[in-house]
């Protein structure tokens, strides 16, 4: 016969009417049930401590609750022989188990130093059960958390596909992002699992999703982290500046612990059955177009088994107006190299120049490279900025050069006429004459010499030379300096020499010669002569 179980309330009222002094066959009158039942029922609760003379005794349901578990088929029993040789040897069991045996090597060494042999799960049971030893255990439900705050992310292997432009064989991954509230999702087919594919990943999540999550919680794939610990992840750089730039933070789960976010661990299986099974893609666009599609109308607009509610309408009606603004520039992933600093002050970038300022010599800096812009710091502070150049460029900022070589480094003819403007207003006109020349260091080092003058004799002596010079025209920086150091504008002894007389009649006056004519006589000796008469 069947077994019935009864229910609560019978049971209490077989109980209620026989310690009120009725007898068996009465209470299975009253409840409709057989003697034997009643009986059964009494006599377990008698065990328990159920008694006539008692009228204090309660009949709460914990006691009814006591009673009908002892009923039950497959009710604890009283532990058979097996169990009991496994109690006797406890302490070997033990020792065995500290050494790492398990159940089949345990059960061969028992044999061994017994004779008796114990049926294996019964080894097992005794354990699990009685020696307590450590277990898988149960699983345990975690809450879901706060709409619109967490994003769990994942890598899995989808399969294989032919690509149809090369005919090769390729193999196909996908990054898998999932809203554990709402369980709407969000799939990236790609080609590696690299830091790249990530970002590529998750900016297209935000533009799937219309926002970017608060926090983000991945497993310790190496794109992310660089050393995996329980409490204190060491994050990869290079993706925490980029957490930084679009405003989230990173929660990895703990090492080997993928129950921290079972939420889209759930999910890998559902996408490689649902999305890629069965699919024969020709390319990685059509699988991402495919996925795109397939998480709006197909995984999107199911009915979950759990929310009972369809993911993307949840997350568009409690996550959506949660998240943060999508980014409207592209992500610019920067590149970080070392570069150090040489006597010039002058770095190579990818193969392009970049001035450092002057005081900072036999340095090694860090440099970060983006599209726009060349960053150097220097124990952690910014030294210099830059526009990036093309291959072969130069960006040369004059005020990182030293003082007094601006101008010449920089071919700056400016800044130099500048200078010499201050020193007077004939030595700015002479310097301006000299700048006139078609050779551009020879023109810049003719500038200084005239400025160096002004140094070594004063702008006013230089002025006054520069003005006697221009008045013959003469725009020659040597001369300037043989007037200065033979002291003659000092001493009053420079004389212009009056204009030549003017021509009349076609005749040519005849140039005046201040030594005479006969000291440029040269006696020359007869040929044939000895020597004597020629000397």
């Amino acid at each position: 016969m069947a077994y019935r179980e009864l229910f609560v309330v019978e049971v209490k009222e077989i109980l209620r009417l026989w310690a009120r002094g009725h007898g068996f066959r009465h209470v299975a009158r009253a409840t409709s049930l057989d003697r034997k039942t009643v009986r059964r029922y009494v006599t377990v609760a008698r065990a328990l401590g159920l008694d006539r003379n008692r009228e204090d005794l309660a009949l709460d349901d914990f006691f009814v609750g006591e009673v009908v578990a002892s009923l039950l088929p497959g009710a604890k029993s009283a532990p058979g022989s097996m169990r009991n040789h496994c109690r006797a040897h406890a302490a070997a069991i033990a020792g065995w188990v500290k050494a790492g045996a398990r159940g089949p090597k345990i059960v061969r060494l028992l044999t061994r130093e017994t004779g008796v042999i114990v049926p294996l799960r019964t080894m097992q049971r005794f354990i699990s059960v009685e020696l307590g030893t450590p277990s898988r255990g149960r699983t345990v439900w975690v809450a879901d958390g706060k709409a619109g705050e967490v994003l769990e992310i994942d890598f899995l292997l989808l399969g294989d596909f032919v690509d149809r432009e090369t005919g090769k064989k390729r193999r196909l991954y996908a990054l898998l992002c999932l809203a554990p509230f709402s369980r709407h999702e969000f799939v990236w087919p790609c080609l590696g699992q690299t830091q790249q594919d990530v970002i590529d990943g998750l900016e297209a999540a935000w533009r799937f999703f219309g926002g970017v999550f608060p926090v983000l919680l991945p497993d310790n794939m190496k794109p992310i982290v660089t050393r995996a610990d329980p409490i204190a992840p060491v994050l990869n750089v290079h993706f925490t500046e980029y957490a930084q730039d679009r405003g989230f933070e990173v929660d990895p789960a703990r090492p080997r612990r993928p129950r921290d976010k079972a939420r889209v661990e759930r999910q890998v299986r559902f996408v490689r059955d649902d999305y890629f099974g069965g699919e024969k893609f020709g390319s990685l666009r059509e699988a991402r177009e495919e996925a795109v599609r397939w998480c709006s109308e197909t995984a999107g607009m199911r009915d979950h088994g759990t929310t009972r509610r369809q993911p993307r309408v949840c997350f568009e009606q409690e996550e959506l107006p949660l998240l943060k603004p999508v980014p409207t520039e592209l992500y610019d992933q920067p590149r970080w190299t070392t570069a150090t600093v040489k006597r010039d002050n002058v770095v190579c970038i990818g193969s392009a120049l970049y001035s450092v300022p002057c005081k900072i010599e036999d340095a090694e800096l860090r440099v970060r490279i983006d599209r726009a812009t060349v960053k150097m710091y220097l124990a952690n502070q910014l030294v210099k900025a830059h526009p990036r150049q093309a291959p072969g460029g130069k960006s040369i900022d004059p005020a990182d050069l030293p003082a007094g070589k601006v101008a010449l480094a920089t071919r700056d003819a400016s800044s130099l006429q500048r200078n010499a403007e201050s020193l007077g207003v004939h030595v700015g006109e002479y310097a301006r004459r000299l700048l006139e020349a078609p050779l551009p260091w020879m023109r810049l080092r003719r500038v200084y010499a005239l400025l160096g003058l002004g140094k070594r004799y004063g702008g006013a002596a230089v002025d006054e030379a520069c003005a006697r010079a221009l008045e013959l025209e003469v725009v020659e920086v040597p001369r300037i300096a043989a007037m200065l150091e033979k002291g003659l504008l000092r001493r009053g002894l420079l004389h212009v020499p009056p204009p030549p007389p003017p021509v009349a009649n076609n005749v040519i006056a005849l140039p005046r010669f201040a030594r005479n004519s006969s000291e440029w006589r040269v006696d020359r000796p007869t040929p044939g002569a000895p020597p004597d008469a020629q000397a």
